[in-house]
């Protein structure tokens, strides 16, 4: 960019944002990296609206000197999402925090795209109503929305795209759009709201959702058990699961990580593969669902059964669960992590972790596994050692290998964490033809390729 060009911007975003606007280098740094493995790519400019109005001046702005825009939520994601591969701007979201609407009778939210997951769950605490969408870090909605983001409670009750009802977006060209209404229901037109979910900032930005509220449980019961070793693990998931049980959460920690736990968190469960359970419901439907459950369970070997009510022990259960990634990370003092994420069918899901722990055993890598295995999802926690040369290649030759048995296994390569950079190398083998598609919406709506230019879709070859 040419420093006449560089200054008539940086005028006219001062004249619109004031002191809003940043080209600090310690700022755009970081803006340019998140939390992922990714060298950082920071951006010309950082500027911090404080409404739909100001995203759309801002994009116009960018659109006649065609400067890219890159949104920023919380900077939580994984896979390279807001690096500014060309320059640009970043338009980080984190003044568009108003949660505009709580509507009990109609069990949905309302909110500006920077408000965190945490602000929400405070907000709804006594409502008896909650989210359930909860990655392991304070994300915004936005930025959920924008990477399909589910976590631990995807099993019961969806991802973003189940419980996102509407949009209000910014389009490439500046104009506003609101993609449905808080109907549960519509056959009216495309599914404009699906589109935008997951589109991770390339269609345009998203400014405000209206989401779906749940009633908050009258009983919520939570488990641990340990199995003799993964693939009974996983094994009792799968029966659970094909057995039509409501479980509200199923996650699995192997042996390494259960250790890494106990030493980050001051935990003291056996140090065996281990799946955390929780749930939901009247107490006559969670005993029958307990009493299912550990009969699969003890069928495949599992001990230790731990049951807790009360939420103080539930929450600590739990930090089994969130403190996985920390965890890890200590473990190898000074690391960066890698997270990878694979999702494949319920029935493939036992021969996928069971033929990946043999092949991280061959690779050396401390590598523990964390998995949703409810829905199929898991993650491998490499924390990534920079003084050790050559661990880096390792490290993501083991995540290349687990994404090609994915595929193999009909699953695919991104569960949860979206694409970014970082896996779009696997896009055309995943969908082949239906790519294009991707790209002709992608040049419809934004022929200059100004919106996050460079992610979610690899170039043509």
């Amino acid at each position: 960019m040419d420093d006449l060009l560089k200054q008539t911007v940086s005028a006219e975003l001062r004249n619109l944002f004031g002191d809003r606007v940043s080209e600090s280098t310690e700022i755009r740094n970081e803006h340019g990296v998140g939390f992922s493995y990714h060298t950082c790519m920071p951006p010309d400019w950082v500027v911090f609206p404080r409404s739909t109005e100001e995203i759309a001046a801002l994009v116009v702005i960018c659109g006649m000197h065609q400067i890219p825009v890159i949104p920023f939520g919380a900077g939580t994601s994984l896979e390279g999402h807001i690096l500014a591969l060309k320059g640009g701007v970043c338009v980080d979201l984190r003044l568009m925090n108003q949660i505009l609407e709580i509507d009990p009778a109609n069990m949905c939210a309302t909110v500006q795209a920077g408000v965190t997951r945490n602000q929400l769950d405070e907000r709804l605490e006594g409502s008896g109503f909650f989210f359930p969408i909860g990655p392991g870090v304070n994300a915004t909605l936005g930025g959920m929305a924008s990477t399909r983001a589910s976590g631990t409670n995807a099993v019961r009750y969806g991802t973003m795209k189940d419980n996102v009802l509407s949009l209000k977006v910014v389009l490439p060209d500046g104009k506003m759009i609101k993609t449905a209404s808080k109907a549960r229901k519509s056959s009216s037109g495309y599914d404009l709201t699906r589109l935008f979910v997951g589109s991770e900032g390339t269609l345009g930005i998203l400014a405000e959702l209206t989401i779906r509220l749940h009633s908050y449980p009258e009983t919520i019961y939570a488990a641990v058990c340990s199995f003799p070793d993964v693939e009974a693990a996983v094994n009792t998931a799968i029966k659970t699961i094909q057995a039509g049980v409501a479980i509200a959460k199923i996650e699995l920690l192997d042996a390494l990580l259960m250790h890494a736990v106990n030493r980050f968190s001051g935990l003291d469960y056996p140090e065996k593969p281990t799946l955390l359970l929780e749930f939901h419901g009247s107490p006559a439907e969670i005993e029958a669902q307990i009493t299912t459950v550990q009969a699969f369970a003890r069928s495949f070997g599992a001990t230790d059964f731990i049951w807790e009510k009360d939420e103080a022990a539930r929450l600590k259960l739990w930090r089994a669960r969130t403190d996985a990634a920390p965890s890890a990370m200590a473990m190898v003092p000074g690391s960066k992590l890698m997270s990878t994420d694979v999702c494949v069918p319920i029935s493939r899901l036992a021969k996928c972790i069971v033929d990946t722990q043999a092949d991280i055993a061959a690779t050396g890598l401390f590598a523990p596994i964390l998995g949703h295995v409810g829905d199929g999802n898991f993650h491998l926690s490499i924390p990534i050692d920079p003084t050790v040369p050559g661990q880096f290649e390792k490290a993501k030759a083991l995540n290349e290998r687990l994404v090609q048995r994915a595929l193999e296994l009909e699953g695919t390569c991104s569960g949860e964490h979206g694409i970014g950079i970082g896996k779009l190398a696997y896009l055309a083998q995943e969908h082949g033809e239906a790519l294009d598609v991707m790209r002709a919406i992608k040049q419809a709506l934004d022929p200059n390729n100004l919106m996050n230019p460079g992610k979610l879709l690899p170039p043509v070859s």
